[in-house]
């Protein structure tokens, strides 16, 4: 499926759906690049890569070249993705042992991964496997090795948490994954590029540079330098 062009016409308004933030994160995912899709919501962005877009997508199960999520009729119980979810193949697909993909990994062999998080700092910080409370369940799985293995990390979430609090954060205050090994975070309201120089406003969804600005405790710039931004994309 192919839906990013119609999804990109209509980014005037916000918050943006899942679906909507996936198809933003393949639009920029360059062409003929290796990419790892993490659990969860970046899994939906192999749904919106177009066709002869020449990314080649991995999985850390063992899988490389796998396609869009399987649709009824099309389920194979033997080709799911990381987090289990029933997936396609395309062709010149190929598999191997668990531990060779996170040689690929580690290796520095990815050019892009996708990661959800539960905080990201202005400064490129990743937290996402465990948020400190006593009965929460850890589940780091292979985010570490790949935010420290690819050659870009792009985080995907909503910009605030459920009970308001941003996700956006000066300092993490959930146990890190990573130090400075995160380059963008997509969110439902805005896109980021983040790192040493802080936090910087690429595009806004529904939500004006400046309103976006007083709802973070984060210092933001504007790509463009000035002192407001368009919302829609830049």
């Amino acid at each position: 499926m192919n839906s990013t062009t119609s999804l990109v016409m209509n980014l005037d308004r916000g918050p943006l759906s899942k679906d909507e933030m996936a198809a933003i994160v393949a639009r920029d995912i360059p062409h003929g690049s290796y990419v790892n899709l993490g659990i969860g919501q970046p899994t939906l962005v192999a749904d919106h890569l177009p066709e002869g877009a020449g990314v080649v997508l991995h999985t850390e199960n063992g899988m490389l070249n796998m396609g869009p999520a399987a649709k009824p009729g099309q389920v194979d119980p033997d080709l799911t993705n990381a987090g289990k979810i029933p997936v396609t193949e395309l062709p010149g697909a190929s598999y191997f042992h668990h531990a060779d993909s996170f040689a690929m990994m580690r290796g520095g062999h990815l050019d892009i991964c996708v990661l959800g998080a539960f905080q990201v700092s202005a400064a490129g910080d990743l937290a996402n496997w465990h948020t400190g409370a006593p009965d929460a369940i850890p589940a780091v799985g292979g985010a570490m090795d790949l935010a420290i293995g690819a050659k870009k990390v792009f985080v995907m979430m909503t910009l605030f948490a459920k009970d308001g609090s941003p996700k956006l954060v000066p300092e993490c205050s959930y146990p890190l994954t990573g130090l400075g090994c995160v380059d963008r975070v997509y969110t439902d309201l805005a896109t980021f590029r983040v790192g040493p120089e802080g936090a910087t406003v690429l595009e806004t969804f529904g939500i004006t540079y400046d309103d976006l600005a007083t709802r973070l405790d984060v210092p933001l710039a504007p790509a463009n330098g000035a002192g407001t931004l368009p919302t829609g994309p830049s």
